[in-house]
């Protein structure tokens, strides 16, 4: 199968599986990963359609203050995370996902304790994903190879096998509903 007809199979898949019991495993799941609990900045994006929630960990993160940041995507194909103190500084941006809104002042610093967790359709247990295919995490996530990255994704879109590009970045681990699978490991 080609990436196209790829993403189109996990995102049926995906949008069958996706329910808020999922949801709030997955969320229980992160919330006790000691890499996220003991991070300087979680890296989140904005979920949207089927994608697992990420709704439901931003308030928990930011009530241990541990602080979050979301990316705003450029003309470029380049994409910048920014610093929020609330779900509520976030509006519709580009590709109709929410981003960091108005005058954006905090770019986080990127450490060895930062974690990155990264949105994707489908996963293998070492580490492959199939994203949108805009390439966006891929560029990011090349320029900081010691960040901690977490994909989370619901049991039914782990698969034993994806195309992989010498571009693509593997992730260093998936969490789902049922299970933490640690990749490359």
């Amino acid at each position: 199968m080609t990436k196209n007809e790829l993403r189109k199979r996990f995102l049926s898949i995906r949008k069958a599986a996706s329910c808020r019991e999922a949801d709030m495993s997955i969320t229980e799941k992160l919330n006790n990963i000691p890499q996220i609990n003991n991070a300087d900045t979680v890296l989140l994006f904005a979920s949207y359609g089927s994608e697992p929630s990420t709704w439901l960990i931003a308030p928990l993160l930011l009530e241990k203050n541990i602080p979050t940041a979301y990316p705003k995507c450029g003309e470029n194909g380049e994409m910048t995370f920014y610093k929020v103190h609330s779900t509520k500084e976030l509006h519709i941006g580009k590709f109709g996902i929410a981003e960091p809104a108005g005058s954006i002042a905090e770019i986080p610093s990127i450490t060895d304790k930062t974690v990155c967790i990264v949105p994707g359709i489908a996963f293998t247990e070492d580490g492959r994903r199939i994203g949108y295919g805009g390439g966006y995490y891929d560029r990011f996530l090349s320029k900081y190879p010691n960040l901690y990255t977490l994909g989370i994704a619901y049991e039914k879109c782990i698969t034993d096998d994806l195309p992989s590009m010498e571009h693509d970045i593997k992730i260093k681990a998936i969490v789902t509903e049922e299970r933490m699978v640690l990749c490359n490991e």
